[in-house]
């Protein structure tokens, strides 16, 4: 019962990519197990078992499983998991038989494709208007004779035969053997083969389209190769989106001989391509190695299968660990497109790691991942390249004239051909890192491997930390012409994309240089299209685009220090940047060549990457600006403050700690106070950089306020706009423990206001700073800032425990008010102090926090999801990445937030941040344990830490589980938007869309007036304003002034008043960063009529039926009550819906 349950656990892990195909229920399921509950979640029930059957000793076969299961996993879990995942990636026996049917019936069609009479190759008349060839005739020019005729024979090849075929992307490949008759043996040259397979394959589709056991046809591009087009037919009915049959045409075996396909020699005439008289002979002639791997890929595909096919009988395990490989591969995006690393290569790379015995035939489908990847991490095809070959023949390549004309080398076992012909070396370094994070996270008992590694997905935006795009593709076109790239061109047919983008990535990577860790591109994806249309030309394809996963501590340096000047390198490095190179001297007094590039703020130190690929790309390639365009740091405009210098925070947050340090080491050296200082803690958000909009040091317009006299405090006169929100920036003072202290809760009190009294005074005289005394904390002035000192006895909470029981008995008993005062001089402080060394880490920490709170309250969820829990949610990304690297700017973490909170299972799992990596593996079994057996009554988004691994006291209060649900539903739909935004470069791109919230869930919005809105400035859409608000620019001095009104803003007093007011009939939502407005929304049992009486008669009416008198709630009241509470304050009352109707 426990391993089914388990089992079940595991299908629910499963991604919708890979199971919105899965119709099938295993037929041999006891369906007795699992009963569907009303609620649509799965409740189980005891199956009835034996006496016997219930205490039976383990099979020999049991105990062989469970001993795999101890030495292979982390757990017995994982097993489960991979087997449960295999079932959902394989094909079902039912599905099996659709596909022979349909194989059969295509078969059988192909058999009866008529003859046609013979015509020039250049002369398509016979075709219809309504099937196009699927190949760019260009150049037009063309020798040669076709007709068409029945296939020489029909195969299946492919990944189905081989039984490795997965979902939810069921492609079955078949292939069709030309008629000798209608090939020549010259037609490897100039494009000949490759264009009479193209109008073979039109033919085919010409004949078909007239069959109803075809249901839809169209072409597309083997692996995005264009001069390898398959056409690809589907099925009539409901069974079309289940799978695809793609069509390819071969020439017979043996037609070419495979020494014509050596990557040194040339099989298209530069005469031919450019239409000019060339004399020049053969051996001048420029080798074309990419067409010719083309051509000779047609020409092994059956030798391919059979050699597989062999492998795979020998390995019972092969087809399993070949599925898993490509469930890996495909969350990484690194299956389809143009130089993919497809599951043909997979396949051939597994069967490579077979034959040399790097692998054992005996080994299970997860032990063949792991040497796989392991292999892949350890090894690099882009200098030493791997051979399946074992007995070449002669006219075979070496491996020196593989590496020399590609990048990537694996050669199939006739060792003629490149299987990575087109794959660049950036797509295999890819492959290479991902192959050894993997690792690095499966061996890490603290990571979900499973989880991580096969359920997640890794498209660009989330994985690279900077995204460019070039987005007129046309423009290579000039930049291949600049470059002379003409013989690349010839090899490449044309296509001006792939041929330039070598040379891009090279130069990008030489620039870039110490700044990145890895360079990827997007793949050119594999173009589809109707059997009527002509084939899409190669600037219709998507933008190309380029991910840098940066290196933090050298990607922002804003100087790009060269050779000495006498250095024989000195010429290059000036080749390589031009104008923008010159001669510098340094304190070290070297005179070097040097590149300075513009950054003042951090903000825009994190964007020199940008102008390094911008000047490159217009330098080198003729690349226009405008042609080039960066998502990498659109989001952060909403975070954005600074209006001489844009900043999102760093600077500021600096100049706040900088302020707090100098405070705190004049609180050390203070003299006169009767107990000495033990420590002095920051408790407030910008001390860790995280705050949304750090303070900004203040300088007010005395003519607008009035002066305190009682103290020196600036009061705003009548009439004027609410002034500027000061926030006071807590500080935790902690005396030192004496027995002069009381041990009676209001005697503590006091002796802390007299601490405060004291502390003002000292600070004053010692410092000259304006201080302002209270019971419960000290206010000063310094800086520009007000600094909140509040002082803390560690043993307060203790007492506020102690009760006098009326027996005399001392009793101890936790309640609200020691843990929050806990919370504010103990927890608190502690985090704030603990952030604040991950910020040291990592750089870009902070700004991915104020990101994630500034969506947080745009989306009015900043009152159930607290400051403290969301720079927790967001320390966990950078603690514990996987399947990722450590976000490496500000938008890449926000997107990875979102994808947290919309992905991770809350029900079922705690989120266990690992603070300072003191938690162990046995800490986070005994966090999953302790999580699981008491989760009814512990918070539905629960976050553990090392300091609180049971009660998750960060969102103990909130969120709800309707406000979670809303959360996660609203991430989910923000990061939908926000990723399409980034990467559609052809519309209007405004990221501050997934900043407004949807409005039509509540049911009244109270509208503020502008004027006695602070923090209006910080509003995802700031209005147009014409009103001061007190301040002005100019020098703050660093002690004396009077002090403004602090933390006065009257949104938030307004807001508190209406939950006190009307917090049981109502809920009540805000953005605190300048919302201009307050959602209301009913809650559904507050409007249920109530017995009469009299002390529960606020803001109800009465109703009398009969003779009974029953209360509810007077909405027409409450809406003017929400007016009358917040005079002057609100705008006006809009009432939405009338649900109290009901």
């Amino acid at each position: 019962m426990k391993k089914k349950r388990v089992n079940a656990a595991s299908v629910k892990m499963i991604p919708t990519e890979l199971t919105n195909n899965v119709k099938e229920k295993e037929e041999n399921e006891p369906p007795s197990k699992v009963k569907k509950s009303n609620s649509g979640e799965l409740a189980y029930r005891p199956v009835k078992m034996s006496r016997s059957d219930l205490y039976r000793p383990p099979t020999v076969e049991e105990l062989n499983q469970l001993k795999e299961a101890e030495s292979l996993f982390h757990c017995s879990l994982l097993k489960m998991q991979m087997e449960e995942l295999l079932k959902e990636v394989s094909l079902s026996e039912r599905r099996k038989l659709q596909i022979n049917a349909f194989i059969e019936t295509v078969t059988k069609l192909l058999r009866s494709v008529p003859l046609s009479p013979e015509v020039e190759i250049h002369d398509l008349s016979w075709l219809s208007n309504d099937v196009k060839v699927p190949i760019l005739l260009l150049p037009k020019t063309q020798k040669g004779k076709f007709h068409m005729a029945p296939p020489a024979s029909i195969d299946l090849i492919g990944s189905y035969p081989l039984g490795t075929c997965t979902k939810p992307r069921v492609i079955v490949d078949l292939t069709v053997t030309m008629p000798a008759d209608i090939l020549h043996p010259k037609d490897f040259l100039n494009q000949r083969y490759p264009r009479k397979r193209a109008i073979y394959l039109a033919g085919l589709a010409q004949y078909l389209s007239t069959s109803s056991d075809i249901g839809s046809m169209s072409y597309s591009c083997l692996h995005g190769n264009r001069l390898r087009p398959v056409l690809l037919l589907k099925p009539p009915g409901k069974e079309s989106s289940t799978m695809t049959v793609r069509l390819h045409a071969c020439p017979p075996p043996g037609f070419f001989k495979p020494r014509r396909f050596h990557p040194q020699m040339n099989n298209i005439r530069t005469g031919w391509y450019t239409g000019a008289n060339n004399t020049q002979s053969e051996a001048s002639e420029p080798p074309t190695p990419h067409y010719n791997s083309s051509l000779l890929g047609d020409l092994l595909v059956r030798p391919h299968l059979q050699f597989l096919s062999a492998v795979s009988a020998q390995c019972s395990a092969f087809p399993n660990g070949v599925a898993l490989l490509k469930v890996w591969l495909r969350q990484r995006e690194l299956d389809q497109g143009t130089g993919c690393f497809n599951g043909f290569l997979a396949s051939m790379l597994m069967a490579y790691l077979l034959t040399t015995h790097r692998i054992s035939n005996t080994m299970t489908a997860y032990q063949l991942l792991r040497n796989t990847l392991n292999f892949l991490a350890n090894t690099d095809l882009t200098m030493n390249g791997i051979t399946l070959a074992k007995d070449p023949d002669s006219t075979a390549p070496s491996m020196a004239d593989f590496h020399d004309a590609f990048q990537v080398v694996f050669i199939d076992p006739s060792g003629h051909l490149n299987m990575c012909a087109d794959m660049t070396a950036c797509t295999y370094k890819q492959v290479q890192q991902e192959a050894s994070m993997s690792l690095q996270f499966w061996d890490d008992p603290t990571v979900d491997g499973f989880h991580s590694l096969l359920m997640t997905p890794k498209p660009m935006t989330r994985t690279s930390d900077h995204i460019f795009q070039l987005c007129d593709l046309v423009k290579l076109q000039f930049s291949c012409k600049k470059l002379n790239f003409l013989s690349e061109l010839m090899d490449h047919s044309g296509n001006y994309v792939h041929t330039a983008l070598p040379f891009i990535l090279s130069l990008l990577q030489k620039g870039l240089g110490q700044r990145i860790s890895l360079l990827t591109h997007s793949l050119s994806p594999e173009p589809e299209w109707s059997l009527d249309s002509e084939p899409p030309k190669y600037k219709a394809q998507p933008p190309l685009s380029f991910g840098l996963v940066l290196r933090p501590e050298l990607a922002t340096s804003v100087l790009e220090r060269g050779p000495p000047a006498d250095s024989p390198k000195a010429a290059e490095f000036r080749q390589l940047w031009g104008a923008r190179s010159e001669l510098r001297r340094f304190q070290d007094g070297g005179i070097t060549e040097a590149v300075l590039w513009e950054g003042e703020s951090m903000c825009q130190k994190r964007l020199v990457p940008q102008q390094i690929i911008t000047h490159l790309l217009q330098l080198h390639a003729d690349i226009p600006e405008s042609c080039v365009q960066h998502v990498g740091a659109k989001i952060d405009d909403v975070i954005k403050m600074g209006r001489k210098v844009p900043s999102t925070g760093e600077e500021e947050s600096l100049r706040v700690v900088q302020s707090y340090d100098d405070l705190s080491r004049k609180l050390w050296k203070l003299e006169g106070l009767p107990l000495s200082i033990t420590s002095v803690q920051g408790a407030h958000p910008s001390l860790r950089y995280t705050q949304v909009f750090p303070p900004l040091p203040l300088k007010f317009d005395y003519s607008f306020f009035d002066k305190g006299k009682p103290f020196q405090i600036l009061i705003p006169k009548e009439g004027k706009p609410c002034p500027a929100y000061v926030d006071p920036i807590t500080v935790i003072c902690h005396m030192e423990g004496s027995g002069k202290w009381p041990h009676d809760r209001l005697a503590i009190r006091h002796i802390r206001a007299a601490f405060h009294i004291r502390l003002g005074e000292l600070l004053n005289m010692q410092h000259d700073y304006t201080c302002i005394p209270c019971a419960t904390h000290l206010d000063v002035w310094k800086d520009g800032f007000v600094f909140r000192i509040q002082v803390a006895y560690h043993r307060e909470p203790q007492v506020l425990r102690e009760r006098v029981s009326p027996e005399g008995l001392l009793m101890t008993r936790d309640n609200e008010e020691a843990q929050s005062l806990e919370m504010r001089t103990l927890h608190k402080p502690l985090l704030t102090s603990t952030l604040h060394g991950l910020q040291q880490q990592h750089p870009c920490f902070g700004a991915v926090c104020r990101l994630a709170k500034r969506w947080l309250g745009a989306q009015l969820f900043s009152d159930d999801i607290t400051e403290d829990a969301a720079d927790l949610l967001v320390a966990y990304l950078f603690l514990q990445p996987a399947p990722f690297t450590p976000p490496g700017s500000p938008q890449v973490g926000f997107l990875r937030f979102l994808h947290l909170l919309s992905s991770f299972d809350w029900r079922n799992n705690p989120l266990v941040v690992n603070l300072n990596k003191q938690l162990t593996a046995a800490d986070y079994t005994e966090i999953k344990n302790d999580f699981m057996a008491s989760r009814e009554s512990l918070p539905v988004m629960f976050i553990a830490t090392p300091k609180d691994k049971n009660v998750s006291m960060w969102t103990k209060r909130a969120p709800t589980v309707q406000i979670l649900q809303r959360v996660v539903m609203l991430a989910a739909e923000s990061l939908k938007v926000l990723e399409h935004q980034l990467m559609d470069g052809s519309q209007i791109q405004d990221v501050r869309v997934v900043m407004r919230p949807p409005l039509e869930a509540y049911d009244v919005l109270i509208h503020l007036n502008l004027k006695h809105i602070p923090l209006l400035g910080q509003a995802v859409d700031p209005p147009t304003v014409n009103f001061s608000r007190g301040t002005v620019p100019g020098y703050v001095s660093t002690s004396g002034g009077r002090v403004p009104v602090t933390d006065y803003n009257p949104v938030a007093l307004y807001l508190a008043a209406l939950r006190d007011a009307f917090g049981d009939l109502a809920l009540f939502f805000c953005d605190p960063y300048g919302g201009s407005l307050i959602a209301v929304l009913w809650k559904p049992k507050a409007f249920a009529p109530l017995p009469f009486k009299t002390s529960q008669i606020s803001a109800r009416s009465v109703v009398v039926t009969g003779e009974e008198a029953k209360t509810i709630p007077n909405v027409e009241a409450i809406l003017e009550d929400f007016s009358i509470i917040g005079k002057d304050l609100v705008r006006s009352v809009e009432a939405r819906t009338e649900r109290w109707s009901f």
